[in-house]
């Protein structure tokens, strides 16, 4: 009898964890169903906001580049090379000195700041990424990032002759070489 009672109490023991056991699989299985239906949401989330997160990025990335570009004073930079490769075409070539302000006016319009200012920070966030762009926004804040923006106009002007001059003392190499290769036909 006692056998039969442990017997019995066994069984209804496993019947029991039989029966939490399966309740306990329903709930995975409804935990599972709930899940399969989050996951498409969930992704389709993903994939809807994902955009946004990348022209959040995409935004910061180019207020990084105005910003580095405007404490370069880059606006500034433009206008004095402007003038200064306008003074050297006038130098090279005397003759165009009484167009000069048709010619500052035509450069104004294509090579000033305003006109070029999106193709300008489009180049910077192409080649710099944000965290360097940050880097030398920092360094153009500095005492010696300003002089730098202070000097470049000059240096880029004083590069800008040196190449100008050693062209123009290696011109009749250039020439010959031309010439040399057209058959020794004069070229014009």
């Amino acid at each position: 009898m006692y056998n039969e009672r442990g017997a019995r109490r066994q069984t209804e023991m496993l019947r029991a964890r039989e029966r939490s056991l399966l309740l306990e699989l329903h709930q995975l299985a409804m935990q599972l169903r709930a899940m399969k239906l989050l996951f498409p949401i969930l992704l389709g989330a993903f994939v809807l906001l994902h955009p946004f997160a990348a022209r959040a990025d995409e935004a910061s990335h180019r207020a990084a580049a105005e910003s580095l570009l405007t404490n370069m004073d880059m606006d500034k930079l433009m206008s004095q090379s402007v003038d200064q490769m306008l003074q050297m075409q006038v130098q090279q070539n005397p003759a165009i000195a009484p167009y000069q302000t048709q010619m500052k006016t035509f450069l104004a319009k294509y090579m000033s700041w305003a006109a070029m200012k999106d193709d300008m920070v489009k180049i910077y966030v192409a080649e710099f990424s944000e965290p360097e762009l940050k880097e030398l926004n920092a360094f153009y804040q500095t005492p010696l990032g300003k002089k730098t923006v202070q000097r470049m106009p000059t240096l880029l002007a004083k590069g800008a002759e040196i190449g100008q001059k050693r062209v123009q003392e290696h011109l009749p190499e250039l020439q010959a070489a031309i010439q040399s290769q057209a058959g020794g036909k004069k070229t014009p």
